[in-house]
């Protein structure tokens, strides 16, 4: 975070050195006055320059809290006692970890009901300005699910080779689709593709089909 205090005759023209400075808008900074100044007497003696500190606005850290608060303010309603917690897995990523307890509400049948909350949140929180994604997690129930996803992957890969007969699996969403198919991208006997629309759109792993050449 950015601060520089800076001086001069009056306030708004020590603000405007100090904007210049740091190359940003008004908008986009906290301005605190530490001393308004005072003119000379009788324009000789006496003077006092005015005083600023200028901040440059955490943006990113600003929406992150926002976001929190948002989500914890629809559990309060939901009547869960939870506290949410965030941090930045990337530069535009976003993980919301919900602490509690009775947390199988929030997670809901195959995490249904913390899919509905993130797109809920990530709708609501990206509407105006930059886009960040959102993931919303209630104590790691995203990464049993993902473990749980890639062994059912790699059992189905196998039997699909074994038998010739491609498997059909059960509608996901867009995120557990992608952990079907990254677990058998690298398996040189199956292949992996998606069907339907949302949400009943499922994953489709079938035989490899490989290629004659003729000559």
């Amino acid at each position: 975070m950015r601060t520089i205090e800076r001086s001069a005759r009056t306030v708004e023209e020590a603000i405007a050195e100090a904007l210049e400075e740091l190359q940003v808008a008004r908008e986009d900074v906290e301005i605190e006055i530490l001393d308004e100044g005072s003119r000379a007497f009788l324009g000789l003696i006496g003077g006092k320059l005015a005083r600023v500190r200028v901040t440059v606005r955490d943006k990113r850290e600003e929406k992150a809290q926002a976001t929190a608060e948002f989500l914890q303010g629809i559990l309060d309603r939901m009547g869960i006692v939870t506290r949410v917690e965030y941090s930045w897995q990337d530069e535009d990523v976003l993980r919301l970890d919900i602490q509690g307890e009775e947390l199988g509400l929030v997670i809901g049948r195959r995490g249904e009901t913390l899919d509905a909350l993130q797109y809920l949140v990530s709708l609501a929180m990206n509407k105006n300005g930059e886009w960040i994604r959102i993931i919303l997690d209630a104590e790691g129930y995203r990464a049993r699910r993902e473990e749980t996803l890639r062994n059912l992957a790699l059992r189905l890969g196998e039997r699909v080779k074994r038998t010739g007969r491609r498997a059909v699996l059960d509608p996901m969403n867009a995120m557990e689709r992608r952990i079907i198919h990254l677990a058998l991208q690298d398996d040189a006997g199956v292949e992996t593709h998606s069907e339907g629309v949302a949400p009943y759109r499922r994953v489709i792993i079938a035989p490899k089909r490989h290629r004659t050449d003729r000559t």
